[in-house]
């Protein structure tokens, strides 16, 4: 089982070249390449649970890749990783069954660039090298944005080079960061590292901490998207196909925060103190305002965009309370927006290919003509607003209650707590607002009557459909029957990264310990002997008694 994580991440990269060397004509085996290799390295992600230890990173590999460079290719996976990758392997088989007819034009490309980007998705997940972490964040970006380049709608060159530029800002930055860390832990240690454990471990000045927590928040709050870094979101996914919808919903948005939780909130806490309260406001408004954009929108992708926008407002929300119910709200409500978006994009891609139209001024009534997608749309619906017994419900209940409780919870960052029930009223009236626009989406596309003759001929669902939509189905139940099945391993995975957090928090910054923990003892003698005197016990003036 140790090799089970390379075997994971490349598996999809093996049928990407397995395609490559398949006549570009035989389109119909390329999807089969893609949909048999998606399915086994799903197959493959299901083996990490039996033996799987949340509470620290199990299966770990680490090979050496460029020894003289510090970089090494380094994977584990915990309980705030595990079940992102399996939402990731969950997900790739219906976006090649939902693309059987949809993608009809370079599929050998397309199959390609879905591989690929699995392989990415996969491989940063499952990082515990920063400059492999790196590589792997980039990896994505390239298929990505062929994917809305090639396959999207009118505009999706515009989109894709914004989707780019806002990506590459971020990333850069937090690359800088990175390569500062890479110097500053050589200089403690005497050893070059991109490992996460050792530069976790580096005690920095308060400015330090503050300008790399800045570096790494904007990569990752660009990719959430959080207010008002979203701009590039909606374009995205209007242009994107749906499978690249589905994608960029479900599992892309994810990397912003897995980024916090996994790298920026351990690595500078000190940080918090001066950005969580900036984050949480800026959550809350993204919260309040994704919801009325989206009830103005025409648009049915447009308006699912901006519902994202606010149901991640949510997870940014709930991470920076730094108590459990909050983070482990945060990656439930992940899960759960996953599967409830991704639905919600391949319910659009059902009627578009048959209409070839988002608008919904040309549907309504629907549900006449259609009653089987109607009631998938319905459920799907219901779990967006967070029904109780559905997936969106358990992940935004704990969210709120653990920013209400968040002044109560001593965690040292007051700044946030003293307005937390403020906060958590706001971020409240956000479900109110989720409600009002997708049960407005529901009523204009499905409900009225049948006036538009095209829609008089639309067919309902067919097996293959069925079959896309189903498991969509099966798992927003899941989620919101059974939370226990995905909590049971992210809570303890959480509980062991808050106490890191508050361990380090409590440790100060380096102005009182100059020194990297568990590294060079000289070096740390060293700098305890140029520290400024002890203030409790104070030396005995010249001549006399203390």
């Amino acid at each position: 089982m140790s090799m089970i994580l390379p075997i994971l991440t490349f598996l999809p990269l093996l049928g990407a070249l397995l395609c490559l060397v398949v006549p570009r004509e035989e389109a119909g085996l390329h999807r089969g390449i893609g949909l048999f290799t998606s399915l086994c390295t799903f197959v493959a992600s299901l083996l990490l649970l039996p033996d799987f230890e949340p509470a620290k990173m199990s299966y770990v590999v680490r090979w050496p890749w460029a020894p003289s460079l510090g970089i090494e290719f380094h994977l584990g996976i915990d309980g705030i990783s595990l079940w992102l990758v399996m939402l990731t392997t969950f997900l790739l088989p219906v976006v090649f069954l939902s693309t059987w007819t949809a993608v009809t034009d370079k599929v050998r490309e397309f199959v390609v660039c879905a591989l690929v980007l699995q392989t990415g998705m996969l491989g940063a997940f499952l990082a515990l090298d920063l400059f492999l972490f790196y590589v792997m964040w980039e990896v994505m970006l390239v298929p990505m944005y062929f994917i809305i380049g090639i396959w999207g709608g009118d505009r999706r060159l515009y989109a894709s080079i914004k989707f780019v530029i806002y990506t590459m800002v971020g990333s850069l930055l937090m690359l800088v960061a990175i390569l500062f860390l890479y110097i500053k832990g050589h200089e403690a240690t005497g050893v070059w590292s991109f490992d996460y454990d050792n530069l976790r471990k580096l005690v920095l000045t308060s400015a330090e901490q503050k300008w790399c927590f800045a570096a790494f928040a904007l990569a990752f709050c660009i990719k959430v998207p959080l207010f008002p870094l979203h701009t590039w979101l909606p374009d995205a996914h209007v242009e994107a196909p749906t499978a690249g919808s589905v994608i960029l919903a479900s599992v892309l948005l994810k990397f912003g925060p897995y980024g916090l939780i996994r790298f920026a909130m351990p690595m500078f806490p000190q940080a918090l103190l001066d950005w969580a309260p900036l984050l949480s406001l800026l959550a809350v408004i993204g919260i309040v305002y994704g919801s009325l954009v989206a009830y103005a929108q025409t648009d049915i992708k447009k308006l699912i965009a901006y519902s994202s926008v606010a149901h991640m407002g949510f997870v940014v929300l709930g991470l920076m309370m730094l108590n459990s119910r909050g983070v482990n709200g945060a990656l439930y409500q992940c899960l759960a927006h996953g599967i409830s978006t991704g639905a919600l994009f391949l319910s659009v891609g059902v009627i578009y290919e048959r209409r070839h139209t988002r608008r919904m001024e040309e549907f309504g009534g629907l549900w006449q003509r259609m009653p089987v997608f109607a009631a998938f749309l319905l459920i799907f619906t219901m779990a967006s607003i967070g029904l109780p017994g559905l997936s969106g419900f358990v992940g935004e209940f704990l969210i709120i209650i653990g920013t209400f409780s968040a002044n109560k919870a001593g965690s040292g960052m007051p700044q946030v707590f003293e307005h937390s029930m403020l906060l958590a009223a706001l971020a409240a009236s956000g479900v109110v607002f989720g409600a009002v626009y997708m049960l407005s989406l529901f009523q204009r596309v499905m409900l009225g009557p049948l006036q538009n003759p095209l829609n008089r001929k639309l067919r309902d669902l067919s097996g293959r459909e069925i079959w896309v939509l189903l498991p969509m189905l099966v798992m927003a139940f899941w989620l919101g029957i059974f939370p226990k099945t995905f909590l049971k391993d992210i809570d303890p995975a959480v509980t062991a990264t808050l106490s890191q957090i508050r361990d380090k928090f409590a440790a100060g910054p380096a102005e009182s310990k100059p020194y990297m923990l568990g590294g060079d003892k000289a070096k740390a003698a060293d700098a305890a002997g140029k520290a400024e005197p002890d203030r409790a016990n104070p030396p005995a003036a010249a001549g006399g008694k203390p």
